[in-house]
């Protein structure tokens, strides 16, 4: 019986001994877990912040982009607008330069009192008395509007010197001193048909003089002597870009000479194509392209000739002068890298002088206050992009900081991006 007792107790004991050791076991798992939890709600914290805030980094640089793109386009916009009202100050004041030119000092081999009449030029080429031109002004002049009804001259629009005219005298002996005696003598025809009709040869390749030109020289006692220049108009390459809007003489649309700054360059005064003025008559479809004088022959000799007001503008002016330039002081660039010193020649053969003189003068007051308007709103130009480049400045500078702020946040988190990794 007392066996039986004792062997109960020492059983329950060893029981309570088993229970408590199982005890402490499940609570030293339950402080793994509760740790193991902890760590895991850390990590996850720790993730959700790296996140958070990179994607804050991320859309405050998108932001500082979407604001320097803004300003960029505003500076371009503010740009076009300051370029047109700068090729529209230059057209104004080369109608001025226009009406100035009268005034610029005569220089010694010059007497511009004298402006000459299409009349006047007419009696010069007649001096020149075994020219084509000459030849074909005495035709002209004996037998008035029949002569163009000719066989041999119905085709020849005319000479050189007679198919334009130029507003001041001194820039006329400029640019006829330019293109040269020859030049400006020179037969213009539509066509080559007319070309061939104006001399024939044998079948030893010699020229026949009973016929073409040199016939009816002979027949008038005006013996052709040497050569001559003819310019056939539907073999010369023309002008194929834009013409000026709305302008009756049709002047070509060439882009306007800038320097390195931006700005026009001081005292250009404008193209000497188009300060040529043609007869209306010989504005359109002279060739079979519909092609008129200004875009094929007075291109083909000056091409982008540029006039400037003194020897000293347009020598500030070479790195924006490709085909030469003139200053109405007598200055002469034959194309880049070529000057022509020394005294200026005396041309008796220059263009006549046109009647626009006149219109330039009416409405110079006008347009100078108009140039002073769009000076006025070109400065209020410059001022709003002197305002936008400060706080694109400032926007591309703020990227940079928040740029050096994300590449910092990056490498201080990646340590833990890598430990959180699968």
């Amino acid at each position: 019986m007392f066996q039986s007792n004792h062997q109960l107790t020492v059983h329950t004991k060893a029981l309570s001994i088993q229970d408590s050791s199982a005890l402490v076991h499940v609570g030293q798992n339950d402080s793994s877990v509760i740790a193991s939890d902890e760590m895991q709600n850390g990590a996850l914290c720790k993730a959700e912040s790296i996140v958070y805030n990179s994607k804050k980094l991320q859309d405050d640089l998108q932001m500082l982009g979407i604001k320097i793109k803004q300003h960029e386009d505003n500076i371009k916009f503010l740009k076009t607008q300051k370029n047109s009202l700068d090729n529209s100050i230059l057209d104004m004041q080369v109608s001025l330069g226009k009406y100035h030119s009268s005034s610029v000092p005569v220089t010694e081999n010059e007497d511009l009192s004298h402006k000459q009449s299409e009349e006047e030029i007419v009696e010069h080429i007649l001096r020149h008395e075994k020219s084509a031109a000459g030849i074909l002004c005495q035709l002209k002049t004996r037998h008035g509007s029949q002569a163009s009804h000719l066989p041999l001259t119905k085709d020849v629009l005319g000479i050189v010197a007679t198919l334009g005219k130029v507003d001041d005298d001194n820039l006329s002996r400029l640019l006829s001193e330019y293109l040269g005696m020859e030049t400006m003598l020179a037969v213009v025809c539509k066509t080559c048909d007319g070309v061939k009709a104006l001399e024939t040869y044998d079948k030893e390749g010699l020229i026949n003089k009973c016929s073409g030109l040199h016939g009816l020289g002979a027949s008038i006692g005006r013996a052709l002597d040497g050569r001559f220049l003819v310019i056939c108009l539907e073999n010369l390459r023309p002008y194929v870009g834009e013409f000026v809007a709305d302008d009756p003489q049709r002047r070509l649309d060439l882009l306007k000479p800038k320097l390195s700054s931006g700005e026009s360059p001081a005292g250009f005064l404008g193209f000497a194509v188009n300060l040529i003025d043609v007869d209306s008559m010989n504005l359109l479809c002279l060739t079979t392209n519909g092609h008129g004088l200004r875009e094929t022959l007075f291109y083909n000799l000056f091409f982008r000739l540029q006039v400037y007001r003194t020897r000293a503008d347009m020598l500030q002016a070479l790195p924006c002068i490709s085909d030469g330039a003139l200053s109405l002081d007598g200055g002469m660039i034959r194309t880049t890298g070529v000057f022509s010193l020394g005294s200026r020649e005396d041309v008796d053969v220059t263009f006549p002088k046109s009647s626009g003189m006149s219109n330039i003068a009416e409405n110079y007051f006008e347009t100078e206050k108009r140039i002073k308007e769009l000076k006025w709103e070109k400065e209020r130009l410059l001022e709003d992009m002197k305002r936008e480049r400060a706080v694109l400045d400032q926007a591309k500078f703020s990227f940079q900081i928040k740029k050096q702020e994300f590449v910092k946040f990056l490498s201080e988190s990646s340590p833990y991006a890598t430990q959180l990794m699968p």
